[in-house]
Formats: structure tokens, sequence, C-alpha cells
């Protein structure tokens, strides 16, 4: 790809200020109902500015773009910023840790840092809340009510939606355009066959498949939108030891098409996460995301290999690349296991406040969970009692394995469906078949290498429908 450009998605509001298109005033508030901003002294609803890039064809796209917001963090910037009231001459200081805007405390009129900072700090483009808080109590109460016969009783006590906040968190939104490559085996099941072979005074019957190997290539042009990737090291790729699971990276994907310029005015009534992660930490996690939506786009064109497919070889050549940073808005309710002490947990639920997606982690009663665990086990292990003692004559070791197994997977199968309903430790966003895609010029080339039969049923190495994704690694 050609050199870096950087594109400036400053916004019109030179003064760091938005007014109000009717009345001029600039205490503005997002509208929860529509996204849209509302004057907080006329009421007047009016449309955000849009960004012409998040607009613009992925088709057309060339070389390396990054917007100024996405540039990376200058560690040593003032995170301490004085501005200057346009309306009565007030010096105002706001930690940019913090918070992007302030008011002035003469006049009352809102200061905005609107205009992008050079440290990557304030984002290019911000996606508004558009679910009233009170909506949001109501799913998460929906959610932890379906899951609170196995959760912990001083949870169950304590629980309360009145602690949830509206946090805005960054990300980084990744267009890409370029050429894939991919190249290696398929396997086809021809037929297969039963045979009976002796072992010892038993007949054990055996499926024999006869399979064909074929050489696989594809090559297509591929374009993505939107990648959406979280621009934060504590959740990029994984979470910090004492959270449950990632449920921020659950609730994806957002409607980041809806995007608009940032405008620290949405930020009134929300919290917000300052992005620390830069562009050249994300870039291994950005290439293996493409790599891996590319992959399963082309699962169509493969089908014939009904065993599967292991791709030896799988590269993207780009001919552009464009990186913006972004703020998604999530409302999301916390919970701490156990405060204080070394096992402490903490348990998240989150809404995605666009599509009302939910999820999250609740903290399990471990000892009823135990209970009932047991009893399954037990009821299990007499019933297969009794389908033994009835049809057995003699008890041998196969038998004691014939009544053992059903309990033991019973109970096992009963913890797991539990354990991960309340906890749901794998919830994550599947980019590999959300991602916005697209493949076209798909050109194949299969040749077959060999017939062989195998008892095995499925190709083993096949590896087409898995995901392989690098991750962040956590700084020190």
């Amino acid at each position: 790809m050609s050199d870096e450009m950087i594109i400036d998605t400053s916004g019109s509001a030179t003064d760091g200020q938005t007014k109000c298109p009717k009345c001029g005033a600039t205490d503005i508030s997002t509208n929860e109902s529509t996204g849209m901003l509302r004057c907080n002294f006329c009421r007047y609803t009016f449309q955000p500015e849009v960004l012409e890039d998040m607009q613009s064809g992925v088709g057309n796209l060339s070389g390396e773009q990054i917007g100024s917001g996405a540039v990376d963090i200058d560690e040593q910037a003032e995170t301490m910023v004085t501005m200057k009231c346009t309306s009565c001459g007030a010096e105002v200081v706001v930690n940019m840790n913090e918070s992007t805007q302030a008011r002035c405390h003469w006049c009352r009129n809102m200061l905005s840092i609107n205009s992008k900072v050079p440290n990557g700090a304030v984002p290019d483009v911000i996606l508004p809340f558009k679910m009233k808080r009170e909506e949001a109590k109501e799913l998460i109460d929906g959610f932890v009510g379906k899951r609170k016969f196995y959760a912990n009783k001083v949870f169950r006590r304590e629980f309360s939606t009145e602690n949830v906040m509206g946090v805005y968190f960054p990300y980084m939104l990744v267009d890409m355009k370029g050429h894939a490559t991919f190249e290696g085996v398929g396997e086809h099941e021809k037929s297969r066959r039963t045979v009976t072979r002796k072992s010892g005074d038993k007949e054990i019957k055996e499926t024999i498949y006869t399979v064909q190997a074929f050489k696989v290539q594809r090559e297509c042009d591929v374009e993505i939108d939107d990648l959406a990737v979280e621009a934060s090291v504590r959740r990029a790729g994984a979470s910090v030891e004492n959270e449950t699971n990632n449920i921020i990276n659950a609730i994806l994907p957002f409607d980041t098409e809806n995007c608009v310029k940032f405008d620290s005015n949405y930020l009134n009534g929300y919290t917000s996460e300052k992005r620390d992660a830069n562009k050249d930490e994300l870039q291994g996690i950005v290439d293996s995301q493409e790599r891996e939506a590319t992959k399963f786009a082309l699962n169509p064109s493969v089908e014939k290999y009904d065993r599967g497919v292991n791709w030896t070889h799988a590269e993207v050549q780009k001919e552009g690349e464009k990186w913006l940073s972004a703020y998604l808005p999530v409302w999301l309710y916390s919970y701490v296991e156990s405060p204080g002490t070394p096992k402490q947990l903490t348990h998240y639920v989150a809404v995605n406040a666009r599509t009302k997606e939910t999820t999250g982690s609740v903290p399990l009663n471990k000892g009823r969970l135990a209970f009932f665990t047991a009893l399954i086990g037990l009821l299990t292990l007499l019933f297969t009692s009794f389908i033994c003692f009835s049809n057995v004559s003699e008890f041998d070791v196969e038998s004691l394995f014939l009544l053992l197994t059903p309990p033991i997977v019973a109970s096992a199968a009963f913890f797991w469906i539990i354990y991960s309903r309340y906890r749901n430790t794998g919830a994550r966003h599947h980019f590999e078949n959300e991602t916005k895609i697209h493949i076209s010029n798909i050109q194949a080339d299969d040749e077959m290498i060999r017939v062989f039969e195998t008892e095995n049923s499925h190709f083993s190495e096949a590896n087409n429908t898995k995901v392989t994704v690098e991750h962040l690694s956590r700084r020190a």
C-alpha cells in the first residue's frame, strides 16, 4: 500500500462549540429516542453532522488512511486542558481523562473540545445512544430474572438496576479492500460401507469411508466495511483476570453505518472510556479477523468438500485500508462478588444501546448448583442400575462402566449447561459471520490428488469453519 494519509475529521465547530440552529444555545444533549441532538433551552431537535468518509464506499479505497482521531496516542500530551469561554471570556480547566466538555461556571455556557486534540484522545466518530435508561434497566432485569434460581443468594438480595450506567467504549472501525488467495486440501466423501470384524468372541461393525482428496485454491477480491475492534488494552482480545468474561465484545455488532461526526455533546449524561491502544498494537488482530472473515465468506464456494477443507496458506493483499476511531454506546451493570477478597470476581451485564442485544454474567450459588448436579447424577444412577440389573445376569467391569457412564455424563452436562447460561465465559462477537464483507471475482482451481479409505468419519485437520485469531498482548 501507499504511504499513510491522515484524514482530518475535525468538525466545523472551530470554537469547540455546537450551537442550536434555532436559538444559538450551547446547552445540547442527546435525544435517546431518536439518537439526534436536542437543545435543552428551546427543546429543538436537530440532525448531527455526518462524516463524509463514513458514507464513501469501500470500493474506492486506496492506500492506508487514518482518521485524525485514530492517530497514535501521545503519552506526553497534557491531560489538563484550559478552554476560554467565547461568551464571557472566563477560562475553564477540563481533565481530558474524565471529560471532553465542561460548563462555564460564570455564564453556564457549554464548552466542548469538538476539534481533534492531537493526542488520539478524541474519536473521529460517535454512535449516539438510542435507548433510554429505563428500557435498558428492564432488559438487564429480565436477563438476570431468568437466572435467579442458581444465582448467588447475596447477589439476589443486592441486585438492583439503579447502578446501570451509560458508557461510550472506544473502538477502531476498519475498512479494507484487497485480494485474497487461499490454498489447501479438501476432502469429499465418495461412498461408505459397513464391514464386520471379530474381536475375541464378539463381532464389531465398522464404517469405512472412501474419500477423494483435492488440492483446493481460491482467489477473490474482498471488501470489508466497518470491522469493529476494541481499542482498549484492557479488553482487546481478553478480559483481565478478575473479570468473568468479555461481554462488551459479545454484544457486537453495532449499526456503525449510522455513526456521526464526533460531538462531545453526545457525552452529556454518560461516561466514556479513553482509547489506550494504538493502530500498530491492533494491526495483528485486524489482519487475522480480516483473513478469517474472508475464509468464512468463501465457505459457500467449497460446499463440495463435505468433510471440510484444511487451508494451509491464506493471504490477503491489501489495496487500501482505512482506520477511524469511534465511540460506541453501551448500558452497563456491574457487580463485584466477594469484594476485598483474593478471589473477588466482577460480573457485568451489558446492553447494546442500539440493537438491544443483552448478555452478561451472573454469580453462581455453588452449593445449590452442586446439590442439583449430584441429584441429577443420583437419579440417573438409580435409573441405569434398574436397567443394568434387569438385563445383566453377571456383573463385570464392562457392566460397571455401563452403569457409571450415564450418571457422570448427565451430571457433567447439567453442570455445564447451567454454568454456561449463568456465566457466559465463552461469550464473544462472531465477527467471522457478522462482519460486513463482500467477495467477488472468485476463481477456483481444484485438482484431485488421491483416493483413500479411512475409518474417520470427518476430516480432523479441516479448519474452514474454525476461527483462529490473534490477541493483543497485555502490556506490562
